[in-house]
């Protein structure tokens, strides 16, 4: 397909009118989509209503460690939450972290303090000339939206049935230092459902 700068007054115009009417197909059609990616079905959220209702009953709400879960507890989330995750992940309950947030909103608060304040003493990326971010494709569009919102450039990375290019990505970082992260979603990435292979997980870990 020709580029869109490429056509000419009359071209555009053209193709306005042709996308205009099928748009105008597919409404007269009356369909309801839900197009959001990975929502749990209602089955999936039956199962956790225990755990909803469970401040309105008589449960034991003392963690194992005597941390009283109504209060105030351990900054890296209860013990008993990271080990039902550390299970699911397959990996030693202290890698786990266990926020009273959103993944999402973790990822947006970590952008945003390497914009204004940067990491580990590092410059703050706000004073940089150009910061980029490596974005595995297909992904999640709401990952990209963030750094889309603070301006950072983002490379395309193409996913493939392991994970990342690793090729690609181990290029761009040892070359281009305004690189400064990668989305990633390790386990059962979307939309595919891709799995990261140990030697990709190998890779990542022995960049510099």
């Amino acid at each position: 397909m020709t580029a869109y700068k490429d056509l000419s007054k009359e071209e555009l115009l053209e193709l306005k009118s042709e996308l205009e009417a099928r748009f105008e197909e597919v409404k007269e059609k009356g369909l309801k989509l839900d197009m959001s990616r990975g929502k749990p079905a209602a089955d999936q959220l039956n199962l956790s209503m225990d755990m909803m209702k469970v401040l309105a009953g008589d449960a034991n709400l003392i963690c194992e460690d005597g941390v009283d879960c109504r209060n105030y507890g351990n900054l890296d989330g209860i013990d008993e939450a990271k080990q039902l995750l550390a299970d699911m992940m397959e990996v030693p309950k202290d890698n786990v972290i266990i926020f009273g947030n959103s993944s999402l909103n973790v990822m947006y608060d970590t952008v945003s303090r390497a914009m204004t304040h940067g990491i580990m003493g590092n410059t703050p990326w706000c004073k940089l000339d150009k910061v980029k971010f490596l974005c595995p494709v297909p992904g999640y569009d709401r990952h990209f939206a963030i750094t889309e919102f603070f301006g950072i450039e983002m490379v395309n990375i193409p996913m493939t049935p392991t994970g990342p290019d690793m090729d690609l990505v181990e290029k761009l970082v040892s070359e281009d230092e305004s690189v400064k992260g990668i989305w990633c979603v390790p386990k059962y990435s979307n939309p595919q459902g891709i799995t990261y292979s140990d030697d990709t997980v190998y890779r990542f870990a022995n960049l510099k």
